[in-house]
């Protein structure tokens, strides 16, 4: 009976400090999970807002995936560039596709936990929540000497030309 009650007591004290990690761990711990550019066009997709939405479709980063020809649109080393949803482990509720090419998390990371507009509002919160503020080092990733159609990549005057702010916050 004292074996059963001492097995009973560790196995209690387990789960009480199982509970307890479960509890402090932060949310930002979880893994952030893609949402795919429906659900961000919800939201970037007013002119009085900047129209985001608008100026990624019509961007070449939107075409990436068809601008592939022949073996290329198969080759994982293209593929890792020109789509965001190319090699990623993904679960069956991420609606992110590989077809949507070089999407907006791609360059900003994956949506799940600053989607909200509560967040979104706030651009410290949204940073702190997952939200990436793309810089040189993030494009140089794809835009680099080892892509098989590599052009000389000028940050300032490429990211310029795909520059889409929100004109409401700039006010």
């Amino acid at each position: 009976m004292l074996k059963e009650v001492s097995m009973l007591t560790k196995i209690f004290s387990l789960a009480l400090i199982c509970g307890l990690v479960l509890a402090v761990t932060p949310a930002s711990a979880a893994p952030k999970e893609y949402i795919g550019v429906a659900k961000c066009k919800m939201c970037h997709n007013k002119p009085a807002t900047g129209d985001q939405y608008k100026k990624w479709s019509e961007s070449p980063h939107a075409k990436a995936l068809q601008s592939l020809k022949g073996d290329e649109a198969k080759n994982p080393k293209c593929l890792k560039c020109h789509s965001t949803a190319f090699g990623l482990e993904l679960s069956d509720t991420q609606p992110i596709t590989v077809a949507e090419g070089v999407s907006c998390e791609s360059c900003h990371g994956a949506g799940s936990a600053y989607k909200t507009s509560t967040i979104m509002k706030d651009q410290a919160k949204a940073i702190a929540a997952g939200l990436i503020m793309p810089d040189e080092k993030l494009c140089r990733k794809c835009h680099n000497p080892e892509s098989p159609n590599y052009k000389e990549f000028n940050f300032k005057t490429y990211s310029a030309k795909i520059a889409h702010p929100n004109p409401a916050k700039e006010k």
